[in-house]
């Protein structure tokens, strides 16, 4: 069937519907995952995907988006437009079936479609349905239709508003500020890096990306496609090979897209997608990759006399590495409403055989790679068992595995870790306060001597030689690195209480570079937080205000009046132990900041960037940064 037929299959009637937009509105986290500015920003990926899936479909080139001085959204792409006309089963314009109802699209019917992302006929119905406004263009066929619709209702029917000599789709859509309360605000940092992802991974697209209102303007293509991506992750790190190992090819329907490059660090990064959908959790795909890695690699190896009585296991092969497995199917099946983990069994086998076949090709093709690659295993192995010995050793002194805690741990009286807080703090005169000061019943204080290691630097198996990573670590229960099991903590809030000055900055990174790298299920799980102390006290007599920020300073001196007396907190040491309860640490009255991941990809990078030890892309980052500093007084 050739791209004409194709584009005859696409009409009126290639939308089928499922009743029901009402129900976004009642339930919108059940459809976007949440109103706060995760949500929100998912209102934009829906759009942008079905420009995408047009691409993906062979209809697509460009996709431009804009974010307008009102706040709104324009998003559009250069595909075959929304089809119009009357769809003979429903009864109703085709364009007005994809905008309101529930699960209406083209996407259920595989000639239209032969891979797709987003919501499969969802998402651009919801979009509409948490708008307080909307309005489509579809060009095709020589003409351009018009609908508008407020909070998902049309306004009127499907209007020929002219000629087309082009065709595509145009979608503008203002958020609706009464689903979103939190904000309505897009933030430039979070569209840039969706939409840069998307570029990666689909070679064939160019992304246009403005934002008026911050005056910004970008433009995404990768001809290197993943294999870019690979670099771009890269970036802060140093490769012991270039360019990426990349190949795509195809088996049983699904092209299975792959870029891989080794670095000289500790970490692995393996980054998969189905459908552009980023697949956090893995699944099938990532089980193939893996699978076929670790076999390949041993085969080289031992063939070539490179491993003779040793075999590398799967976290051999992979430390170090950065990896990103893009797949393409039909109707993949997924674990779960969030798409997280992928659990079509074809996909396993189509990645695996591919992964074989290329890698094989690859390592005797380029041997002085492959050496070096089967030498970073080895390497791995050997940290592997020091680390093990390590951990033998350290249990044999009954350390790991014996009930007794760090003596500098003050610890709460309550056993239930969903009740209990852990307070790392900084230093011993502010940990004396934070004693004190605290409600014994279910706080619990670990003072930090100084620094703690930089994890990112240091191999795994160095870690338990360090005093306070080790007194972290038993304190905190549930082990470290692969074996961490978050089932087993002994606080269900763990929270960083450092300086408001420069080491307390870098003391609370190092904290959370040992916490996503050593812990990481702690973080996901959501048991992190930030302690946010104040930064003044404004006084007036027996009057107190403390302030957390610059503005609450500048309104409390005008509240309490001429004579206000302003005090600056450089340090938790310099209050006395019923103003730290009062102000960091009484639950009715603290503020706390949740740790949580919205872009493991950004994360990771983030990490490397700011604790790696490549200097350059560290000192670019400061520098493009600078600007968003709060002048910190030390």
């Amino acid at each position: 069937m050739d791209g004409n037929d194709e584009q005859k299959l696409y009409d009126a009637d290639s939308i089928e519907a499922l009743k029901g937009l009402e129900a976004v509105r009642k339930r919108p986290g059940m459809y976007i995952g949440s109103t706060d500015s995760r949500g929100l920003h998912h209102l934009v990926y829906e759009v942008v995907d079905n420009g995408i899936d047009e691409a993906m479909a062979g209809f697509a080139t460009e996709v431009s988006v804009s974010v307008n001085e009102d706040g709104s959204v324009t998003v559009t792409d250069d595909g075959r437009g929304i089809p119009t006309g009357m769809n003979q089963k429903e009864g109703k314009d085709a364009l007005e079936m994809c905008l309101t109802d529930l699960h209406a699209g083209g996407k259920f019917n595989q000639n239209s479609y032969k891979v797709s992302g987003g919501l499969h006929g969802v998402g651009v119905s919801v979009v509409n349905g948490l708008s307080k406004w909307l309005v489509v263009f579809s060009e095709r066929e020589g003409k351009k239709f018009r609908q508008s619709y407020k909070i998902g209702i049309p306004d009127g029917p499907v209007e020929a508003v002219g000629p087309s000599d082009r065709t595509g789709t145009t979608i503008t859509f203002m958020p609706d500020d009464e689903i979103f309360t939190e904000t309505t605000d897009f933030d430039y940092d979070i569209l840039q890096n969706r939409f840069r992802q998307q570029a990666f991974l689909n070679r064939e697209v160019t992304i246009h990306f403005e934002d008026i209102r911050a005056g910004k303007s970008e433009t995404f293509h990768y001809d290197g496609g993943v294999s870019e991506f690979v670099r771009f992750l890269n970036g802060a790190k140093k490769a012991i090979h270039d360019p990426p190992i990349a190949f795509i090819g195809e088996k049983n329907g699904i092209i299975v897209d792959v870029a891989m490059q080794y670095t000289d660090g500790y970490n692995e990064e393996i980054d998969t997608f189905v459908n552009t959908i980023f697949t956090p959790d893995g699944g099938t795909h990532l089980t193939g990759f893996r699978t076929a890695l670790t076999k390949t690699i041993n085969d080289y190896g031992k063939e070539n006399g490179l491993l003779k009585e040793t075999t590398l296991d799967g976290t051999d092969v992979r430390e170090g590495l950065t990896a990103i497995v893009s797949i393409k199917m039909p109707d993949p099946q997924f674990e779960g409403q969030t798409k997280s983990k992928l659990g079509s069994s074809a996909a396993q086998g189509a990645v695996s055989s591919i992964m074989n076949e290329k890698l094989s090709e690859y390592l005797l093709e380029n041997p002085a790679a492959a050496a070096m690659i089967v030498k970073k295993g080895i390497l791995a192995l050997e940290g592997r068992e020091a680390a093990k010995k390590a951990r033998e050793i350290t249990r044999r002194k009954n350390v790991l595995e014996s009930t007794s805690l760090p003596g500098k741990l003050a610890d709460c009286s309550e056993r239930d870790p969903s009740k209990c807080e852990l307070y790392i703090v900084e230093g011993e005169s502010a940990g004396g306060s934070a004693k004190q000061g605290r409600n014994r019943a279910f706080q619990a204080i670990l003072p930090l001597r100084g620094k703690i290691l930089n994890v990112e630097k240091a191999r795994p198996d160095k870690l338990l030689d360090h005093e306070e990573i080790r007194n972290l670590m038993i304190a905190v229960g549930g082990g470290i690195g692969k074996e961490f099991d978050v089932s087993k903590i002994r606080y269900h809030s763990v929270v960083i209480m450092t300086d408001a000055d420069v080491d307390g900055a870098h003391i609370g990174t190092l904290l959370l570079t040992l916490f996503y790298r050593q812990m990481r299920p702690l973080v996901d799980s959501g048991h992190v937080y930030m302690a946010m102390p104040p930064l003044y006290r404004v006084a007036k007599g027996k009057k107190e205000i403390y302030a957390y920020t610059e503005e609450e300073m500048a309104k409390a001196v005008e509240e309490l009046g001429q004579g206000a007396n302003v005090s600056r907190y450089k340090g938790l040491g310099e209050m006395n132990p019923q103003q730290l309860w009062e102000t960091t640490m009484d639950p009715e009255r603290r503020i706390m900041k949740k740790v949580h991941i919205d872009d493991a990809i950004l994360a990771d990078g983030l990490f490397s960037t700011l604790m790696g030890d490549e200097v350059e892309p560290r000192r670019k980052f400061i520098i493009e940064h600078a600007h968003e500093v709060i002048n910190l007084d030390v």
